[in-house]
């Protein structure tokens, strides 16, 4: 565990990457069946969390990786640019209640990191990782992010 001083709302942000894809010559592919049985299984993990906003890239499969929690919290999935995270987090703060984020290899890390502070960083994970959840605790003492797996929960 890791953590920094901030003067927060309290709240459990989870950031998680997209589901396994389809292994297709395609820059938007769907989930592979296997990626919508994780989907199902992140909305499992999160149903009693009181997830009350729920962020993903405009991609297929960060929305369909995000749909089932989405749909079990009856929350709008809202989109987000991977590349402006400073946006991202500055909205994070501000946000009331619990939050689940699902983005990519490259930007999940980086956006765990900003809560990290001087501690040591998160690299990015490689292309057949999909078992992380960054689990970012805010609190009115600072924050604290743990990288668990899918059968931590």
């Amino acid at each position: 565990m890791i953590s920094c001083k901030s003067e927060k709302k309290e709240k459990t942000i989870y950031i998680v990457r997209h589901a396994e894809k389809q292994l297709v010559q395609d820059s938007d592919p769907d989930l592979a069946q296997v990626g919508y049985i994780r989907a199902k299984k992140l909305a499992q993990i999160l149903k009693d969390q009181e997830i009350k906003h729920i962020f993903s890239t405009n991609y297929k499969r960060t929305q369909l990786t995000a749909q089932p929690t989405a749909e079990q919290a009856g929350v709008e999935i809202q989109s987000y640019e991977p590349s402006n995270h400073d946006e991202l987090v500055d909205k994070l703060h501000e946000l009331e209640g619990n939050v689940l984020i699902v983005g990519h290899s490259n930007t999940v890390s980086r956006l765990a990191n900003y809560f990290i502070g001087e501690g040591e960083k998160f690299n990015d994970l490689t292309e057949d990782e999909y078992n992380f959840i960054y689990e970012v605790k805010l609190s009115k003492d600072g924050s604290a992010v743990l990288r668990k797996l899918y059968k931590d929960y």
